[in-house]
């Protein structure tokens, strides 16, 4: 069993592009995608259509919920940009997805943790706004009573894959298209990152699950050029950089 997942696409068109012609030539038996689809000052109606047309099975965002639920007043710039970009029809659809996805029965898909879409599952924020590994009581808390074999989990923009306390692997396949969520007043105190496309292969052989980690180069400067011709200086810098500063 192959399956592929990506996440946190935030508006990033070509990135996507980029991870859909990489697994379609590694072959996959399915895709699925953790959310927070739209999100961002580059393509958020472009590529609503192009994930509408594919028809992944795809997780509902805190992004994806925002677009309906928060008021103009809370919203973070970004998800402006794309809420006035999409329909009605469009910002219903991204709110209407499931908040967790039971993908098969040993798959359990979320986008942060199986509680919180806004939480991080693998992370915690350090005092100074840093992301670092969560330690082991406070994962097997955030897990509840899940007792999948693979939790599936986005939202960090961080590759990572780890054990869980009962003993099933957590894989967070990092974000498509956006290195950083410039938005956020805690970017600059990020771990420097990478500009790359990223996704995960979820892999089964012999009984056992396994995890490929994928960085794709894609062309970053022309989304780069995109964010700053539409006047987000800040969006070009950690589109092309993997960083606000």
């Amino acid at each position: 069993m192959r399956i592929a997942v990506i996440s946190d696409i935030h508006g990033n068109l070509m990135a996507l592009e980029a991870v859909l012609s990489d697994l379609a030539s590694r072959g996959v038996d399915a895709t699925i995608n953790l959310g927070d689809c739209v999100a961002g000052p580059l393509w958020p109606r472009e590529t609503f259509e192009l994930l509408a047309d594919l028809g992944i099975p795809t997780v509902r965002g805190n992004h994806d919920r925002w677009i309906v639920d928060r008021p103009e007043a809370q919203m973070p710039p970004a998800g402006l940009f794309a809420r006035e970009a999409l329909s009605e029809a469009q910002r219903a659809a991204l709110h209407a997805l499931p908040a967790t996805l039971q993908f098969t029965p040993e798959i359990l898909a979320v986008h942060g943790t199986p509680a919180d879409d806004s939480a991080y599952l693998l992370e915690e924020v350090t005092e100074d706004g840093r992301l670092s590994p969560a330690r082991r009581a406070v994962l097997g808390e955030r897990l509840g009573g899940v007792a999948a074999e693979v939790v599936l989990c986005g939202h960090s923009h961080r590759q990572a894959l780890a054990m869980g306390p009962g003993g099933g692997m957590i894989l967070n396949p990092g974000s498509v298209g956006c290195p950083v969520f410039a938005d956020s007043p805690a970017a600059g105190s990020l771990e420097p990152r990478s500009p790359h496309a990223r996704y995960a292969m979820l892999t089964r052989r012999n009984g056992r699950w396994g995890a490929e980690l994928l960085a794709l180069e894609y062309d970053w400067d022309a989304a780069a050029r995109r964010a700053n011709e539409l006047g987000w200086p800040r969006w070009a810098r950690a589109l092309a950089t993997g960083s606000v500063e």
